[in-house]
């Protein structure tokens, strides 16, 4: 672990904006933060510790993507059914790489990802964000998460192996036991559809999957687990049920009504937008990728809605979490969502909030997400005054990036 000192830099602790701050790091975690012209020592104690100069730049906490695909790359495109199985797992060690050095430290994969890259990472085999797994997508037959195409051949990302049990199932019965087989195959959460979505070619975003009860169920299996539910549900019915029977977050949330609006402030739940992704698929279809027809249609239909939903959401108050879905857009560029959600109305102090302290509430970390005493130290140092100049072309500023107080970048 490095013990060192960041000086005079501009700092969003995780809440708000502070300026003129020092923040000392040793053995990989935050052991102070105060003022550079206030701080009791300053100059003595900090002889022979490296020092890097803040001035000009604006340091962050690590940035948290609450929604990624590890294993995926190009999500839909009919070329991933000519590859080798087990080439996504070497493609990972890319995509986990690219991620950790665009500053984001930690993920929550919302399928694809099973327990060996999970062990991968922990070992220190492979370099990439601390990583939190779905293993796979749950989802009633002929549903989002179903992989079955209509030719009946079956989708590689959503391919079962022996550490990523097929997530189809049905009934109260069912969906019990399928969550039980997904973390006993290490499963930190439960990803599930109750709408259909963009990338499956055979449903409609804006039609119903699971039942109030089957995601009951789901619930239920994961609180037991000291776990949660995370549900893909872009129509507004589906995002009701999902709510309405205790999920932690809503991933997209294409289609929202006033109803769903009040649920999420009734529940707390969190929304994850990931705004990146349907815009990543038009600009896929549009460079050329080899999607299905359907797909791109489906893609272009939801992605005016889906700014002015998340813009309502927010102005009514619903809490954000940071999220990509990374794996259909290209990995490394998480950081163009902040951008992305500075356009549908969140201020700059909005926007980290929900990529930092908001995402870490929603993984249940306590230590990660801010920058304060006893934090660990997962850290973006960005050029300029993030504060005052925005967060259009946020990725391209990052000046250095620290996971566990080591310099990544």
């Amino acid at each position: 672990m490095n013990d060192f000192l960041i000086r005079n830099c501009k700092l969003f602790d995780g809440e708000t904006f502070h300026s003129d701050q020092d923040v000392r790091i040793e053995q990989g975690v935050v052991t102070d933060v105060s003022n550079a012209a206030e701080r009791p020592g300053a100059g003595t104690d900090d002889v022979g510790i490296p020092t890097l100069d803040g001035a000009g730049k604006t340091l962050t906490p690590g940035i948290i993507d609450c929604h990624v695909h590890m294993t995926t790359r190009e999500a839909g495109s009919l070329d991933a059914m000519m590859e080798p199985f087990s080439l996504q797992f070497f493609q990972a060690v890319e995509h986990l790489s690219r991620t950790l050095r665009a500053g984001v430290t930690t993920v929550r994969d919302a399928g694809g990802s099973d327990a060996g890259v999970k062990a991968a990472l922990e070992r220190g085999i492979v370099e990439g964000p601390r990583l939190r797994a779905a293993i796979s997508i749950m989802s009633q037959t002929g549903g989002h998460g179903d992989g079955r195409l209509p030719s009946g051949a079956e989708s590689p990302m959503l391919s079962g192996h022996p550490g990523r049990p097929h997530g189809v199932a049905d009934g109260v019965d069912g969906v019990t036991r399928k969550a039980r087989e997904l973390f006993h195959a290490g499963a930190d959460h439960i990803k599930i559809c109750s709408t259909g979505g963009v990338l499956s070619p055979a449903d409609d975003p804006r039609h119903s999957q699971f039942t109030e009860a089957e995601i009951r169920a789901i619930v239920a299996e994961a609180a037991a687990q000291g776990s949660y539910v995370m549900s893909h549900a872009q129509g507004s019915n589906g995002i009701k049920t999902a709510l309405r029977a205790g999920v932690r977050s809503i991933e997209h949330g294409i289609y929202l009504d006033d109803e769903a609006i009040e649920l999420f402030l009734e529940t707390g739940a969190y929304l994850v937008p990931t705004l990146q992704a349907p815009v990543s698929v038009i600009r896929a279809a549009d460079s050329g990728s080899n999607l299905p027809a359907s797909v791109v249609e489906k893609a272009r239909h939801v992605a005016d809605v889906h700014i002015e939903s998340i813009a309502k959401a927010h102005h009514a108050g619903v809490r954000l979490a940071m999220g990509t879905d990374a794996g259909v857009g290209p990995h490394g560029q998480n950081l163009e969502e902040l951008e992305l959600l500075s356009k549908v109305g969140l201020s700059a102090a909005e926007a980290l909030r929900a990529a930092t302290v908001n995402g870490a509430d929603l993984m249940g970390i306590d230590d990660i997400g801010r920058v304060t005493r006893g934090a660990v130290a997962d850290l973006v140092l960005f050029e300029g005054d993030v504060e005052a100049d925005g967060l259009v072309g946020i990725q391209d500023r990052v000046h250095a990036v620290f996971q566990s107080g080591v310099h990544v970048v």
